[in-house]
């Protein structure tokens, strides 16, 4: 954690590391790690709670645990904009991270992959890479999506790309 700012810092070490080195073709291997991961994602919400600052939830769309689904959102100019989140645990986990998805971002950012994949290959993977297996899901939203959020959304806003629900209601009424 050297060279990171004392927020950050922080953060992370109030998220469980992982431990379970299984992904979903490991069978029991793979329960446990889920267990692991559940408690990680638990820590890291009430955290964010505790300290007002809740942004996400998420949940396993499937008892496979290996896809998932939610909602995450930013606050900008004090306006609350919210995303859909998805994404599928790789076959190949937890030597690859998941690529996390806004489809409702999809084609309005040059940081992004087709199907609203955020990009997380220059500043993200290797980190993760270098921690395999101790990240988990909490770590990618914890280091991947928190700071593309903050890097992007405001871009979005401010050149128009995306819009507040509300504006976006109160011009649908004109």
């Amino acid at each position: 954690m050297e060279g990171w700012d004392p927020t950050t810092k922080s953060t992370l070490t109030q998220i469980p590391l992982l431990s379970v080195k299984a992904g979903p073709r490991d069978g029991g291997a793979w329960t446990q790690r889920l267990k692991e991961e559940y408690k990680a994602l638990i820590a890291y919400t009430s955290m964010n709670k505790s300290n007002d600052n809740d942004w996400f939830r998420i949940s396993a769309a499937n008892p496979e645990g290996t896809r998932w689904t939610g909602k995450c959102w930013y606050v900008h100019n004090l306006l609350k904009y919210e995303f859909d989140l998805q994404f599928d645990i790789p076959v190949t986990y937890p030597a690859t991270a998941p690529e996390l998805e806004l489809p409702q971002l999809d084609g309005k950012t040059q940081k992004m992959y087709r199907g609203g994949k955020i990009c997380l290959t220059v500043h993200f993977k290797p980190l993760w890479a270098k921690n395999c297996p101790r990240f988990g899901i909490a770590h990618a939203l914890c280091l991947g999506l928190a700071p593309w959020l903050a890097a992007e959304i405001p871009i979005l806003v401010d050149s128009g790309m995306i819009k507040h629900k509300d504006d976006a209601a109160s011009s649908n009424e004109s």
